[in-house]
């Protein structure tokens, strides 16, 4: 096997992860991340196919892995695949380049391995988990990973909340996002006061993930910071 036989397997195996990792990705997205030509990806697209690799290609759209079709042995639950997305934001929060690139690739091999509908839940909690600098700083909390399954879920939520005079209201929200500043904070929408809230978590008394969905808010953390400050 020469050294262009070497990179082009090196590539195939690369862009059967990256479908495994993504439920959508054009050729000109690969030919970009390759840095190879569209005639390039085509051609791999080809050779995936031919070794059966069921590729899906969705006209005007790109291409997708049938359904159901990933690489054993290693399986996550929907739990288990949110705690790696805050354990992936701690690690970009560092300032070892080298450590990030790893754990990134690490990550992607593992979306790569999830089910298409714990893989949507997981990429859209990492858009909207936000970490400060502060990692040394205490986090208290045991109601994350059942916030987390609201969130992606889209799940309203039942607490009570006690403020800082210590007064305990109840109230139904619908989680939106997690951050971490000096504590964990939630950003939801409050139906008790008709708006967007932040909610300490350690100040979560009780916590009860309720059946009733909520409409998802159409909006990126992103968008919602500068709508909102």
């Amino acid at each position: 096997m020469n050294d262009n036989d070497t990179k082009r397997l090196s590539r195939l195996i690369a862009i059967l992860t990256q479908l495994q990792t993504k439920r959508l990705l054009t050729a000109t997205q690969l030919a970009e991340k390759f840095s190879v030509s569209i005639r390039t990806i085509y051609r791999d697209i080809r050779a995936l196919e031919e070794a059966g690799v069921p590729i899906l290609t969705e006209e005007g759209k790109g291409y997708t892995l049938m359904d159901g079709y990933r690489i054993p042995p290693v399986m996550f639950n929907e739990a288990q695949a949110n705690a790696l997305i805050i354990a992936e934001q701690l690690v970009l929060k560092n300032k070892d380049t080298s450590l990030i690139k790893d754990y990134k690739e690490a990550v992607d091999k593992i979306k790569a391995v999830l089910k298409y509908n714990i893989k949507d839940k997981v990429n859209l909690l990492s858009e909207r988990t936000h970490f400060d600098e502060s990692l040394n700083r205490e986090r208290n909390s045991s109601n994350l990973s059942d916030l987390q399954f609201a969130l992606t879920n889209f799940r309203v939520t039942k607490i009570e909340y006690s403020n800082e005079q210590d007064k305990i209201t109840t109230r139904d929200i619908e989680p939106f996002a997690v951050l971490s500043t000096e504590n964990w904070l939630l950003i939801a929408y409050c139906r008790l006061r008709k708006e967007f809230r932040y909610f300490r978590l350690d100040r979560i008394r009780k916590l009860e993930v309720l059946l009733e969905e909520f409409q998802p808010h159409k909006m990126t953390l992103q968008q919602y910071f500068e709508k909102f400050h």
